[in-house]
């Protein structure tokens, strides 16, 4: 059978839609990458793990640990950021100090690098990421003090991320995460 084609037909743009995977804090899929060798398992059997799980069985996630892809190690001591928050570590204008005294902003800062260039290649659209953390936090981190004091602000992982255009969510947020991916998915590209 011979089929024939309009001219225009290999020539012309078409829609594509492409699947949108989203990175997650590897902790909070159970992997026990965490300062003190755990996972991040605080949310259990609610609808938000149901839709963790189902990215995670259609190959969506993209598990990430930027402290470890910074070279630092599990176990680890805590670390907290001093100055404003991540935006102002990424400026130069903010340290990250572990509870021991240790300035630890070079390891972080790498692995926030390293973290975006992974998002960049996997296609990632968004993040789903754990709150407080001073990398991965995104409604707020803790404010250098080692008490537990919260304060309002982004890890460097999470501001670098922002920053670049692919939105972060807390652990908390993932049904609002969800309608995020929704609508990024309505929008094609041409080929």
């Amino acid at each position: 059978m011979d089929l024939k084609y309009p001219v225009d037909h290999f020539d012309s743009p078409r829609p594509v839609y492409r699947m949108i995977k989203i990175l997650v804090s590897a902790c909070l899929v159970g992997e026990p990458v965490r300062y003190n060798g755990l996972a991040k398992t605080t949310i259990s059997k609610t609808s938000d793990n149901e839709i963790l799980r189902t990215w995670l069985s259609k190959g969506r996630l993209v598990p990430v640990c930027p402290e470890i892809k910074g070279g630092l190690l599990v176990p680890r001591n805590p670390a907290e950021i001093i100055g404003e928050d991540g935006y102002a570590v990424i400026a130069e204008k903010g340290r990250i100090i572990d509870n021991s005294g240790e300035d630890v902003t070079l390891e972080f800062t790498a692995g926030a690098y390293r973290t975006w260039e992974l998002a960049e290649q996997e296609n990632v659209g968004l993040a789903i990421m754990t709150d407080g953390s001073p990398s991965c936090g995104s409604s707020y981190i803790y404010d250098g003090s080692f008490t537990g004091t919260r304060k309002n602000g982004a890890g460097v992982t999470a501001a670098l991320l922002e920053k670049n255009g692919i939105r972060v969510f807390s652990q908390h947020r993932i049904s609002s995460a969800l309608s995020y991916l929704h609508e990024l998915e309505k929008e094609p590209y041409l080929l």
